[in-house]
């Protein structure tokens, strides 16, 4: 994978595709590679920049404090160095935070901003389920086993655990064969989510936006009406069947959805 300087990191990113540049930011331990499913259909018609954030796979990972805000700063850098001035913005639930950042501070270079699972500002509950990943994280020294035991269970619904086991014992293989995340860039990370907070930041957001939740995520759900009321040129989807990860829990509807609003604000 390429890796190019972008301010004062190196960060890993990949490209596939072609027509106008999608920049894709994951979600919380997860590298770019987090995409694969979304990125066969969307780079039939866009050219998919997938990155690897700050403390996340071949992306540098320096000791400090981390932000949402500071990693919008990082894909921001990235595109100037990439020499993209101006792309679709795209992320999922920590992706979609650092988003509202990026579209927010740097509006002239955001064409659409698509928000999946994403929250306006960590609450008291959010805080106490990530501050849980950080004590597993910590007690069973993995961050990919942390994931598949801690995470999966608030991304997917109870009947995707009972009707389809194989696939999510496939999940759980792809978490173990990526780039494994250092428990302590883990922590900076996952620090960065509880601390966000761009409540103020989304009446700057002018892009044309996308917000899309699972009904049954119990993480972000309840975010919705701020997001949707907060954000002026925005519009909202529910996937009824999901929790917090449409984009494994029925690829084919989230595809579907994403990809026509991605091609609805293209040229």
């Amino acid at each position: 994978m390429p890796k190019i300087q972008a301010g004062n990191i190196t960060m890993n990113y990949d490209q596939q595709g072609s027509g106008e540049p999608l920049v894709l930011i994951p979600y919380l331990t997860a590298d770019y590679a987090c995409y694969a499913f979304q990125v066969a259909d969307y780079s039939k018609q866009f050219t998919c920049i997938s990155v690897d954030l700050r403390g996340t796979g071949e992306s540098d990972k320096p000791a400090g404090v981390y932000s949402t805000e500071m990693f919008a700063d990082d894909v921001a850098a990235l595109m100037q160095a990439l020499g993209i001035p101006k792309a679709h913005i795209y992320g999922l639930s920590l992706g979609a935070a650092t988003g509202m950042w990026l579209a927010a501070k740097y509006p002239d270079r955001v064409k659409s901003l698509s928000l999946h699972s994403g929250w306006s500002k960590s609450d008291p509950y959010l805080k106490t389920v990530v501050q849980g990943w950080q004590l597993m994280a910590k007690a069973i020294d993995s961050v990919p086993e942390m994931v598949i035991q801690g995470i999966f269970p608030w991304c997917f619904t109870p009947e995707l655990y009972a009707q389809k086991p194989d696939y999510i014992q496939a999940l759980s293989d792809f978490v173990r064969g990526r780039p494994k995340q250092p428990v302590d860039a883990f922590i900076q990370e996952s620090n960065a989510v509880m601390a966000h907070d761009a409540e103020a930041q989304l009446g700057k957001i002018r892009a044309p936006t996308q917000i899309t939740f699972g009904r049954h995520d119990m993480l972000t759900a309840r975010f919705a009406d701020r997001l949707t009321n907060g954000i002026k040129n925005s519009e909202l989807h529910i996937f009824e069947d999901c929790s917090h990860a449409p984009l494994y829990e029925n690829v084919p509807a989230f595809n579907e959805k994403t990809l026509g609003f991605l091609s609805k604000h293209a040229g």
